[in-house]
């Protein structure tokens, strides 16, 4: 079932949201989460994605995809940190 633009323009708000709140922590926080901070950044990117599907735009698409990427990469580097800590 396709997207409305008006559910899509939630979903984006919702994406945008998860993106500045994880920025706004970043710079907060004095014991930084990396999982969360990460976790939170791709949340948002994909709702953003979703978004793009109904309201495209290049830019912001391919700024997203890299955005996704990079969530991941940290998700894989803190995650293998952990991992070699505790092991």
């Amino acid at each position: 079932m396709p997207i409305s633009p008006f559910a899509a323009d939630l979903i984006g708000f919702a994406g945008s949201f998860c993106i500045v709140a994880a920025f706004a922590y970043s710079n907060l926080s004095k014991n930084m989460n990396m999982i969360l901070f990460n976790l939170v950044n791709l949340t948002g990117a994909l709702l953003l994605i979703i978004s793009l599907t109904v309201n495209y735009n290049l830019p912001t698409m391919v700024l997203e995809i890299v955005w996704v990427g990079i969530a991941l990469f940290g998700l894989v580097r803190e995650l293998s940190r952990r991992l070699k800590a505790t092991g």
